[in-house]
């Protein structure tokens, strides 16, 4: 069986999953897609990694089209993903409907986990709302950073601390075991990214990636 290859943004992992089966049977060609923070991802396909398919913000990709190493014509939103904050399994979930509550559980937290503040879109949000909340002194000696959200998560599921808390995007929490989405970031600290596929100008196979970008859009709807 031949190779697609993609590097996705760690919010794509479960929309991809749910889709392999059907394309792999379908095209003849297995799925080796690598998910991590985007900026990461971004980074690797400009160094000249290999890739047919390239799934991050929007932003980013808009840049690839623009310096040519996507297909400007292949450019498709597939999703709107937001950054939301997970607790343990079994922890109490905090209150979240407000900044103050957001404020309030952060400041209790012993550990607080998220991914990379330099390249994942949640963690660079995230890090700025720490900021924001007048909290990053107070907390800096708690933060507890993974390079791309789903180790953030994992790291969270098997924390031993007594109140951990967590941050990032709402797929990558929904798809971690030991972790529960408490909610969306709230009011003046929220994030939606809009997530975008897009086939690479050197795709090994150009037409199956075209449409494994078209079926990851025509999944999204499906849920709409």
């Amino acid at each position: 069986m031949k190779t697609l290859r993609i590097l996705s943004g760690g919010a794509a992992h479960g929309l991809v999953e749910r889709i392999r089966p059907a394309f792999e049977a379908g095209t003849g060609h297995s799925i080796d897609g690598i998910f991590s923070a985007v900026g990461a991802m971004r980074d690797r396909l400009l160094a000249g990694e290999p890739a047919d398919v390239m799934i991050l913000s929007r932003a980013l990709i808009d840049e690839l089209a623009k310096s040519g190493h996507v297909v400007a014509s292949s450019v498709i939103d597939i999703a709107k993903v937001a950054t939301a904050i997970a607790v343990r399994r079994g922890d109490p979930l905090p209150d979240m409907s407000t900044a103050q509550g957001l404020r309030a559980a952060l400041s209790q937290a012993d550990a607080i986990h998220f991914p990379d503040p330099a390249q994942a879109t949640a963690g660079i949000h995230f890090a700025g709302v720490i900021r924001k909340l007048g909290l990053w002194g107070q907390v800096a000696g708690r933060l507890q950073l993974a390079p791309n959200g789903a180790t953030a998560m994992r790291a969270l599921a098997a924390s031993t601390a007594s109140r951990p808390i967590g941050c990032t995007q709402e797929t990558e929490i929904l798809t971690t075991p030991g972790v529960v989405l408490v909610a969306p970031l709230p009011p003046g600290c929220e994030l939606v990214t809009t997530y975008t596929a897009a086939v690479t100008s050197r795709a090994a196979a150009p037409a199956e990636a075209a449409a494994l970008v078209a079926a990851l859009r025509s999944v999204t709807e499906s849920d709409r």
